[in-house]
């Protein structure tokens, strides 16, 4: 008489771990998918972020203009409002697109004043969010001092690169 064997098949698990990998498969491009479009929201946040935050800095400090850059609004904590340091953004926000900082939520930011017909201070603004890769993102944004967030049409990754560029720019659907 032969003893029952207790267990799973090999052949059973193999159905099973096949199973599994389809069901991934099927997954993981709704996953990334996802992900790319919460990175996407989170960069168009961050540019209403910074937009308020060069509002306030220039009605804090009317004599100085938009802040210098992304440094200027934010301040490590606990964090003491001057001119260097706003305190008007948050650290991470602030401290992006430094070699030390490899981006927010797969986008680089830079904020960069204008000063135009020879101003003497900066009273405009362009703030952009880079994508890092096509893996991160499908669009880039901006915005200026007019508080109108705009965006790259999808698939286009590249950058605003100026006050106009970013003007040139479709205002983001609300």
């Amino acid at each position: 008489m032969r003893k029952q064997q207790k267990g799973f098949s090999l052949i059973e698990l193999l159905i099973v771990v096949a199973i599994i990998l389809i069901i991934a498969a099927i997954a993981i491009p709704n996953l990334m998918r996802a992900r790319m479009a919460a990175n996407d929201s989170s960069a168009a946040a961050s540019q209403r972020t910074i937009v308020t935050g060069e509002i306030g800095y220039f009605a804090a400090y009317p004599t100085i203009g938009y802040a210098a850059n992304l440094a200027a609004l934010g301040g490590a904590a606990p964090c003491t409002p001057g001119v260097a340091t706003g305190c008007l953004i948050d650290q991470n926000l602030a401290t992006n697109g430094t070699p030390a900082n490899s981006g927010k939520s797969g986008y680089s930011f830079t904020a960069v004043p204008q000063t135009p017909g020879g101003s003497v201070i900066p009273i405009e603004f362009y703030t952009q969010a880079v994508v890092l890769s096509a893996q991160t993102g499908t669009k880039s944004y901006c915005a200026t001092d007019d508080g109108v967030i705009r965006t790259n049409v999808p698939g286009n990754l590249a950058a605003a690169g100026s006050y106009v560029g970013c003007q040139a720019f479709l205002p983001m659907a609300n």
